[in-house]
């Protein structure tokens, strides 16, 4: 059935156009009795012709898979190439841009991740429009249909302005389409409304589709409803929202910088708001426990024949092999050379930083003395985890398309370059950190355009659990339900449980290296070292790579030497203002009622 979802996007993008080219000639159009082509009047008189709108509004969600830029380049977890906009942001270089612009290419305004002040508002009006038209038309529903697709598109809605919000701040609030020939200059000209404002219209419009229970809790693959939005999905980014909104950067009273109209943070601070995002997730966890749960086999979470798994609760569909609705994930990451060819652009490159986080074997960390962690066999007797998301020198690599294991070699080894795939100056495709990434990379699907079917996973089980965790923490402390969410999720992976009698700040540490760790490259840092007020520490300074040398590099008869070493193409900066990010100044120009963020 996913199949035939996806389809009915690229139906809807067609129709619509048709739509648009008959519009000028209007009487002659109206008179058209030809179904196959939609107009305003039969677009709303089935639910079959709705559904073919509301269908273009989800196709609106961004295919993160093929962004160029991942989130996660904003972050420690990745060593990068020089050409891409990160590349700027990571030595300081963030300014408002003249229009909106999300190209990865050397850019100098941050941070996308699929969004730009235009794209946003033009998901919003889609949203609006779809919205007022089934309001309009309601007798051409059924109850359940109706309920249903309203609260599909608040959702929707609800969640670009959740996705905008985490690098804007606050946002004008649109809650129906707006219209020149109608409206007057001051209905047109919205101000930003307050950070506290934009955060409070979407916790209650995500509480309010939660509390009506129009949607069902979660789909499962095959069904035929798969990628709808769903009461996990409302309630898991409720949940999601109210921890960011409760971490530091927003949640201290006073603003990174002078901020005094309190765009980019609440006017006053409110330890109860860990409270609130605690109670959002334990009622999920209470709730929804038994529909949700933990998948069992990790690496193949994201496997495309694995979707809507008990773990899934939001996503965004992708067909694999047709042009525009497949991913090009496995193309940009994971080894450049397998089997000796060149196979992908060697984009995922995680730093030492992120691998030093994996535990080990015995759940202790690195830095602990008794752990057994060797600096120079850096990579045994590791966590499960490592194994399963990092390819490391001398790691045995198959994925199912491969026809034969191949080990994939990190160091530098003068004899026999072939072996190399370590590039510290970033001037070629080949690794430039000493590590892949494994993780996510769909292991039926060969590198290639359009080539990879597993969807875009957005939000997991394991995310509440550690949501949970966190904000029940600051709350209250490390009470028993703190120990079992993370213990849960440590556990799956062969881990023992988190020490008895741990503080508040141990357990603090504890789950932010916890978080780290498992939803490494899911393009969650970004947003946690941002919230928790890190970036000016973890993007201040230089990542480091792992060097691999030989002590007699002649004919390699000496002793393999690991050598942690800082990244030598940036010289890195943080500014203040880079916390959120610009508002580009075509839209300050168009409207004199929007505000810049602070700093720009």
């Amino acid at each position: 059935m996913k199949y035939l979802y996806n389809i009915n996007y690229l139906k809807a993008a067609c129709l619509l156009l048709i739509t648009l080219s008959f519009s000028c000639d209007s009487e002659e159009f109206l008179e058209n009795e030809n179904k196959s082509k939609l107009t305003d009047q039969t677009q709303w008189q089935t639910e079959g012709n709705a559904d073919i709108f509301v269908n273009d509004v989800y196709s609106e969600i961004p295919r993160i898979c093929t962004l160029a830029e991942q989130l996660d380049y904003y972050t420690d977890d990745y060593n990068i190439s020089h050409y891409y906009t990160a590349s700027n942001w990571r030595q300081g270089i963030c300014q408002a841009p003249g229009s909106s612009n999300d190209s990865p290419w050397g850019g100098t305004y941050g941070p996308t991740n699929g969004y730009t002040w235009e794209k946003f508002f033009e998901k919003v009006r889609k949203s609006n429009t779809g919205l007022k038209e089934l309001e309009a038309n309601k007798e051409n529903f059924t109850p359940e249909y109706y309920n249903q697709r309203i609260d599909e598109l608040r959702f929707l809605r609800a969640y670009f302005y959740s996705e905008f919000f985490m690098h804007i701040g606050g946002l004008p609030i649109l809650t129906e389409p707006l219209d020149r020939n109608t409206m007057t200059e001051e209905e047109l000209l919205i101000p930003r409304a307050t950070f506290e404002e934009t955060f409070n219209f979407i916790v209650n419009e995500l509480g309010s589709i939660v509390d009506n229970g129009n949607l069902e809790i979660k789909y499962n693959n095959g069904d035929s409803n798969a990628g709808r939005a769903t009461l996990g999905a409302a309630l898991a980014l409720k949940g999601w929202i109210e921890l960011f909104g409760a971490s530091p950067l927003f949640n201290s009273g006073s603003s990174y910088l002078p901020d005094t109209e309190n765009f980019v943070h609440f006017a006053t601070a409110d330890p109860n708001r860990w409270a609130t995002a605690a109670a959002t997730n334990k009622k999920f966890i209470d709730e929804y426990g038994g529909i949700y749960d933990l998948f069992d086999d990790l690496p193949n979470l994201w496997r495309a024949s694995n979707e809507y798994n008990s773990e899934v609760i939001w996503d965004r569909q992708i067909v694999a092999n047709i042009n525009g609705m497949g991913s090009n994930y496995e193309r940009r990451g994971g080894p450049t050379y397998v089997l000796g060819q060149y196979m992908t652009w060697g984009n995922y490159n995680p730093t030492q930083e992120i691998v030093d986080q994996f535990a080990m074997a015995n759940g202790k960390p690195i830095t602990d003395p008794t752990s057994g962690y060797d600096p120079q066999n850096p990579y045994e007797n590791r966590e499960k985890r490592f194994y399963d998301f990092i390819v490391y020198d001398g790691a045995p690599y198959k994925l199912d398309w491969m026809p034969e294991e191949d080990i994939i070699y990190t160091r530098i080894d003068e004899t026999d370059i072939n072996l190399n795939q370590i590039d510290l100056a970033g001037s070629n495709d080949v690794g430039d950190s000493g590590y892949y990434q494994k993780k996510r990379l769909n292991p039926d699907a060969a590198p290639g355009n359009d080539a990879s079917g597993q969807n875009d996973l957005f939000y997991r089980y394991a995310e509440v659990l550690l949501n949970y965790a966190e904000a029940q923490n600051e709350a209250v402390g490390p009470d028993q339900t703190v120990y079992d969410a993370i213990n849960k999720i440590r556990n799956r992976s062969d881990l023992p449980d988190l020490p008895a009698g741990l503080s508040q700040d141990e357990m603090r540490d504890a789950i932010h290296t916890e978080r780290r760790v498992e939803l490494c490259f899911e393009n969650k840092r970004y947003y946690d070292n941002k919230r928790l007020m890190q970036q000016e520490e973890t993007m201040g300074v230089a990542r480091h790579n792992m060097v691999i040398r030989n002590t007699v590099p002649s004919d390699n008869s000496g002793v393999w030497t690991y050598s942690v070493e800082p990244e030598v193409k940036f010289t890195p900066k943080f500014e203040p203002r880079q916390y959120m990010s610009p508002i580009p100044q075509n839209v300050i120009d168009q409207n004199p009622n929007i505000s810049q963020n602070p700093g720009y």
